[in-house]
């Protein structure tokens, strides 16, 4: 249950895909002027090394952010997000989304940050220190439940599960009913893979039941490499921003230039 290792994966294109939204809204929210809170509820590790044995390794990043970063302009949320964790942690470093969290708001916003994977949790709590984050080594949801409504009232929450445990599928649709319960307000950004076999449907069919008001946004690409399951990245945002669909128009039209065949493994 608590094998998975972002490190692996980091720079993928569900990263990109989840990451150039999250960086977007992060950067709306901030227009305004009152604080907010991010919560997030599976952090990994916060920053990666793309240069890493495990991230060279999988060729995710190869296929991902080295591909699609130029598709971004200089002046995109994302893209500045990328070249301040550059600039702060070396060249070869791929922000997770609690450091484009840490990078994009303000001394005046709020991060709670849970992660449960020991190895995981520990990278997070010594990067964490730096950011002004509250974290927490406890599961997710419960911690997401524990906070809302959360103070300041105003915020986000990005629901980011690994779906090692197959279960997850059928019980996020219930948890994000009963965080919505007590947090009406709140902005939810829930990510799912796509795979082969479309794990994710009955959940999807669920959440549309729950909230006919949400967003939903789906990208595909090419597995990075032959024989991964990955297909695809999926989004569903309860209470979106304003203006949030158009942005997500322009990143379905930035991955509709991508193309890349399968690695051999």
């Amino acid at each position: 249950m608590l094998s998975y290792q972002h490190l692996y994966h980091a720079g993928n294109l569900a990263d990109v895909h989840k990451h150039a939204a999250l960086a977007w809204v992060l950067d709306y929210l901030v227009q305004k002027d009152k604080p907010l809170t991010y919560i997030e509820t599976h952090a990994g590790r916060g920053v990666y090394d793309l240069g890493a044995d495990e991230a060279v390794k999988t060729g995710e990043a190869a296929a991902g952010i080295d591909l699609a970063e130029a598709l971004f302009p200089k002046d995109h949320p994302y893209r500045q997000r990328l070249d301040e964790a550059r600039a702060a942690y070396g060249p070869a470093a791929y922000p997770g989304s609690p450091l484009i969290a840490a990078l994009g708001l303000r001394e005046t916003d709020t991060i709670h940050l849970a992660e449960l994977h020991p190895q995981e949790f520990a990278h997070l709590k010594a990067e964490a220190k730096e950011w002004g984050a509250n974290v927490y080594q406890r599961d997710g949801f419960d911690l997401a439940l524990a906070l809302t409504p959360p103070t300041p009232r105003r915020g986000l929450m990005l629901i980011d599960p690994s779906y090692e445990v197959k279960a997850d599928y059928d019980a996020i649709p219930r948890h994000m009913a009963a965080i919505h319960r007590k947090w009406n307000v709140g902005l939810l950004i829930l990510w799912y893979p796509i795979l082969r076999g479309g794990s994710h449907g009955a959940m999807l069919r669920a959440l549309e039941g729950a909230f006919p008001e949400g967003l939903r946004h789906e990208v595909r690409f090419p597995p990075a490499r032959e024989g991964h399951r990955m297909e695809g990245s999926g989004l569903f945002i309860v209470n979106p921003p304003y203006g949030l669909d158009q942005e997500l128009a322009a990143l379905t039209a930035r991955f509709a230039r991508l193309s890349k065949p399968a690695a051999k493994a």
